[in-house]
């Protein structure tokens, strides 16, 4: 039936690969069954099919290996343990892997003893961000001192849009109080008004303490948290803590006391907010973006490049010129549908300064 059907549309006009093809054949496959001396069967190797292979374990030899798992001694555990255990009896039944499945045919390849079976954790709550002040991510980070073993806590409020810092400051303990402390003053100095801000963190106790939590809910804040010991939920304060402990300025010696630290913590804060130029919003300083200058400072850019493109185009011929686009939102732990988009980040989905 192929090859009448494959016949009529060649005969018609149709190229004989491309009738293949709409059949699922190839042109040697046709060929081969146009041979005059063709049979259609099966000629492949005549081995019966569906045959048990002699050397395979029979009924007996099964259920002695299920009775071995599940002797009292070897309940708990694994055959990557029982299958040496037997070879040191001198006793072999059969391969490690041949025990996984036997197990698996009789439903027993589970996790033995009192371990639980692995818990996935939801992931968190996406946001997006259009604006300043309403996703801010903060985190605590050690600085150390020169006793050895004995580290400063340095609180780090950032604002995700704008990647300004917002607040910070150094003390010796971790504590719930301070990180309160730390929030109300950046919130007072932003002037955040209740249901506006959004803050992420990690799952660390100052994060999660009942004075920090009472803070949260008098100034109308929305916690977010991270997942349980995974550092990706709440990169962007992971990432301003590398770009402090690896910038050029960083003491190679250890602070000596608290105003030592606090005085290096101000001057870092006054160089990343005022000078720096971040590359995850396009290149300008998280001032300029947070009080919304980067659209004429984006804008001007580009044009510097258009008229370079214009002046000498031989040397652009087809190709665009440097995208100065302004970044019009930032995502924090963005759904998949979002995992393409340029800026993958921690922010809120603000309307009308209301949460949806």
């Amino acid at each position: 039936m192929a090859i009448q059907l494959i016949t009529e549309a060649v005969a018609c006009g149709a190229r004989s690969h491309k009738a293949c093809g709409v059949l699922g054949i190839s042109c040697r496959t046709l060929r081969r069954w146009s041979e005059p001396a063709h049979e259609l069967s099966d000629r492949r190797g005549q081995a019966a099919r569906g045959r048990i292979h002699p050397q395979a374990l029979t009924p007996e030899e099964k259920q002695a290996i299920v009775r071995v798992c599940n002797t009292p001694e070897n309940a708990s555990l694994p055959p990557s343990q029982i299958v040496p255990s037997l070879a040191d009896q001198g006793l072999y039944l059969a391969s490690e892997a041949t025990f996984y499945r036997v197990l698996k045919e009789h439903g027993q390849v589970n996790r033995r003893g009192k371990a639980q079976l692995p818990k996935k954790v939801a992931a968190p709550q996406a946001w997006v961000a259009h604006g300043v002040n309403q996703v801010w991510s903060w985190d605590i980070t050690y600085l150390p001192s020169t006793v050895r073993g004995q580290f400063m806590r340095l609180y780090m409020v950032l604002d995700v849009f704008s990647r300004l810092i917002v607040g910070w400051e150094v003390h010796w303990q971790e504590s719930a109080e301070n990180a309160s402390t730390v929030i109300g003053k950046a919130c007072l100095s932003q002037g955040v008004r209740p249901d506006q801000l959004v803050l992420h963190s990690d799952n660390g106790s100052p994060m999660k303490g009942a004075t920090m939590l009472a803070t949260l809910q008098k100034l109308g804040v929305l916690p977010s948290f991270s997942r349980p010991s995974v550092s990706d939920d709440n990169p962007y304060s992971e990432a301003l803590f590398r770009t402090l402990k690896y910038t050029p300025a960083y003491p190679r010696k250890r602070f000596e006391d608290l105003e030592q630290a606090r005085a290096w913590v101000q001057g870092f804060v006054t160089w990343y907010n005022t000078q720096h130029r971040h590359s995850g919003i396009g290149f300008v300083t998280p001032e300029q973006r947070h009080a919304g200058h980067d659209k004429e400072i984006l804008h001007k850019r580009k044009e510097v490049y258009e008229a370079a493109k214009w002046s000498k185009p031989g040397r652009w011929r087809s190709r665009q010129t440097r995208n100065w686009e302004h970044i019009k939102e930032v995502w924090l732990n963005p759904p998949r549908e979002n995992l393409k988009l340029p800026e993958r980040v921690a922010i809120a989905i603000w309307k009308s300064g209301q949460l949806s």
